[in-house]
């Protein structure tokens, strides 16, 4: 019973590590020996269309028209549609005052249907995507496009960064410095092979390669390795920069990502991730590595500290007291990271909060189901 235990403690732990930090690092020592070759771009832009899938944003949407019209960009090759899904509010009217060349006001159909209604109307090579409440760099279409000039592109997404949305005892979110690491992996993952996840915020696709996925999977996971099968590749484009306010406390990010994961557990269990035909062994492996394992997480760090603890009650030696007490840490330091904000509780408090949203999706949706309307976040415009 020890040796399995043994066993079930240890292989949790190093999956733990490796998809948390090994896999990062393994891929940094890879990208110092190989490298993709990149097209030269031939200098001309392609023509764009620029789809914002909006519900219920008037208090954003004129600002978020009027930067992609600031946009380094040829306006005859830019064609800007708002997508109105089922909005109840001004959102139309404004999008149209603010110079929109299309507004679509379709009914509630969710972010993924409005974008696809978008995308048949669009009379552009290139489509692009972006949330109302993301705002762009004046270079970024420029930068983004530019992958394309590799004819093996299909996807390519932007570089988001996260600012805090507000100041003081609620802005306790520790999203920023997750994604700015999150960021580097899918660097080097791009230079190596794909990526394997996109954001919201800023990304687009040949239209030739767009795909028309289930409106509960997103796109943001769907279309990076669905591109892969069907042999394009899906790149990330640090240069292509965009900012979005992020949810305030570590308890919204925990509904934010709770809600995210309901969308996320169909694309992995019954939307192809876990089927390896057309990955190749190297990009099977990413999937693997930072997709399967994270999601996994929870479970892991279950049967981790279920183990470790049977392990202790047997009497299996100091080293598992050790580690029973690193696992119990971490728990405690969560714990009062919701009444002192200090930095390293705050770090616990997220990892812990945010793995746990990971099971808590799952369970929201094989409970429930999941809609494909969506509503933006507390705090996020």
């Amino acid at each position: 019973m020890t040796i399995v235990l043994e066993i079930l403690f240890w292989l949790s732990a190093v999956l733990i590590v490796w998809t948390q930090l090994g896999y990062a690092l393994a891929l940094a020592v890879l990208a110092r020996f190989a490298r993709l070759t990149v097209e030269p771009s031939s200098g001309s832009l392609p023509p764009m269309a620029l789809i914002v899938a909006a519900h219920d944003e008037q208090a954003v949407i004129a600002a978020k028209v009027e930067n992609a019209l600031a946009l380094d960009y040829p306006r005859e090759l830019l064609e800007l549609i708002v997508a109105c899904d089922g909005c109840s509010d001004a959102t139309a009217e404004r999008a149209r005052e603010a110079g929109a060349d299309v507004v679509l006001e379709l009914p509630r159909g969710g972010k993924i249907r409005a974008q696809d209604a978008a995308v048949r109307g669009a009379r552009r090579e290139i489509v692009a995507f972006s949330d109302a409440n993301a705002l762009w760099e004046p270079d970024a279409a420029r930068a983004l496009v530019g992958a394309f000039a590799d004819s093996r592109v299909g996807y390519a997404c932007g570089q988001v960064r996260f600012v805090q949305a507000a100041q003081g005892e609620e802005a306790t979110n520790q999203e920023g410095l997750y994604w700015r690491y999150e960021m580097s992996v899918r660097s080097l993952e791009s230079r190596l092979r794909s990526i394997t996840a996109g954001n919201g915020a800023i990304y687009a696709t040949r239209r030739e390669a767009y795909l028309e996925v289930d409106p509960i999977m997103g796109h943001d996971l769907s279309f990076p390795f669905n591109m892969v099968k069907r042999g394009w590749r899906a790149v990330y484009v640090p240069a292509a920069r965009a900012t979005e306010k992020m949810v305030p406390s570590i308890e919204g990010e925990f509904a934010r990502k709770r809600r995210m994961m309901s969308h996320t557990w169909p694309i992995v269990l019954r939307g192809g991730m876990l089927s390896p035909r057309g990955y190749g062994l190297g990009y099977g492996l990413m999937i693997l590595s930072h997709r399967i394992l994270r999601y996994g997480t929870p479970a892991l760090h279950a049967i981790a500290l279920v183990a470790n603890l049977l392990l202790v009650i047997e009497g299996a030696g100091v080293l598992y007291a050790i580690t029973l007490a690193l696992q119990l840490a971490l728990l405690a330091a969560a714990a009062l990271g919701g009444a002192l904000r200090v930095r390293p509780l705050l770090l616990a408090r997220y990892y812990v909060l945010t793995t746990t949203s990971l099971a808590a999706g799952l369970w929201d949706w094989s409970r429930h189901g999941t809609k494909a309307s969506w509503d933006a976040a507390e705090g996020t415009r």
